[in-house]
């Protein structure tokens, strides 16, 4: 594992050809690409050139890595991520995080779309990721990498209070309200039953999704400053009678509310 980390990162490193290594990482999910086209002076590397990266195929995930300037501070974006439901294993999932770690990036933006869980969320709403509750394969089972963390990592605080209240300040200059909540991992591809949400809500989520947990734990055990965000893209089966049930709707609503995000995740940034 290490030496595929190793490989991948000497690739990056030679192809930023002198220019500074990003501080920041940003995972853009589904349908969230659109901060990439807000990027200065962009260095494109599709995943296909970079060792041991895989395929994204995921619809609304164009699958590069974009490295450039924003919000005043250099960024490494990723556009696109690989989920555990496109049939990866959790260490392949996660090894863009741990190559992001060894090149010396500190901080972890993660997006994503999401289900509504809370009753009081509606399609469009943008939610501050303020914990996370974990339904799938844990990352850092199997040997612990002891170059990146300890074996037994502490959760408790995993969503950067500091950058939170940055989100929230910024979010009220813009004229935003965000919710913040917990969002529920599961490993998909099936969207949730009523059911599902019914017990989603019940263990105390907010919304759901199948990704950005597992990169998240790895980039808490590799020691980043982590902040995450959700779309809402969709109601439950119990909250709404029209509900979103392909990719392409997700996607689709996803974009309506990427410049939102994007331009918030700019401001954030500036802000660091």
């Amino acid at each position: 594992m290490m030496q595929k980390i190793d490989e991948s990162a000497a690739y990056i490193r030679q192809r930023l050809d002198g220019r500074p290594v990003p501080e920041v990482a940003v995972v853009l999910g589904s349908g969230l690409g659109l901060m990439a086209d807000r990027i200065e002076d962009p260095l494109v590397i599709p995943y296909s050139e970079i060792p041991n990266f895989k395929r994204s195929t995921a619809v609304g995930h164009k699958g590069n890595l974009i490295v450039g300037t924003l919000g005043g501070k250099r960024v490494m974006a990723m556009q696109g991520r690989f989920h555990y439901y496109e049939g990866y294993t959790m260490q392949e999932v996660t090894l863009p995080v741990r190559v992001m770690a060894r090149l010396g990036v500190k901080t972890l933006f993660v997006s994503n779309a999401a289900g509504a869980v809370n009753a009081s969320y509606r399609v469009g709403d943008m939610m501050i990721i303020t914990d996370h509750i974990n339904l799938m394969p844990n990352p850092l089972v199997g040997p612990n990498l002891d170059e990146f963390g300890t074996r037994f990592p502490d959760m408790t605080t995993v969503y950067s209070r500091r950058i939170r209240q940055i989100a929230l300040a910024e979010a009220e200059q813009m004229g935003e309200q965000l919710q913040q909540g917990v969002y529920v991992a599961g490993t998909g591809p099936t969207y949730e039953t009523p059911a599902e949400y019914r017990y989603y809500a019940a263990i105390g989520g907010d919304a759901a999704g199948m990704s950005t947990v597992p990169e998240v734990i790895v980039a808490r055990h590799s020691g980043m400053e982590i902040f995450g965000m959700s779309i809402i893209t969709n109601q439950s089966n119990d909250l709404s009678d029209s509900c979103l049930n392909d990719g392409d709707d997700v996607v689709r609503e996803a974009n309506k509310a990427a410049v939102k995000m994007t331009t918030l995740f700019e401001r954030i940034i500036a802000n660091l």
